[in-house]
């Protein structure tokens, strides 16, 4: 089963989720503001695409942080506890297919994988 992680007013996050029921492909979805960041799945997502990736410092929540709290993370440990305190900095969606984690939202990959 493959799994949508994100935020539910995210623009990115709407658009993955309507392309995938536009595609009758089923999904369930994770909701990091009610169920939060699972810790579990994040070590997995750090270890398949990386930290920097899933740290989105072009959005909102990481230009509104402390310069030094930017400035602190530099490696996988202090970027998943800042995942973790404020969950709207991990780029979305996160998506767990099941075989492999994507970050973010591709048209062309995705239906590359149906």
């Amino acid at each position: 089963m493959i799994t949508v992680y994100g935020i539910p007013n995210c623009d990115t996050v709407k658009k993955a989720r309507a392309w995938l029921a536009g595609h009758g492909v089923a999904h369930t979805f994770h909701d990091f503001k009610k169920q939060g960041v699972p810790a579990d799945r994040l070590a997995i997502w750090e270890k398949t695409v990386g930290w920097g990736k899933l740290v989105n410092r072009q959005g909102t929540t990481w230009r509104k942080l402390d310069p030094q709290l930017q400035a602190a993370t530099t490696d996988a440990a202090s970027a998943q506890a800042l995942m973790l305190a404020h969950p709207s900095v991990i780029k979305r969606p996160v998506v767990d297919w099941g075989t492999d984690i994507t970050v973010g939202f591709d048209e062309t990959s995705w239906t590359a994988r149906l």
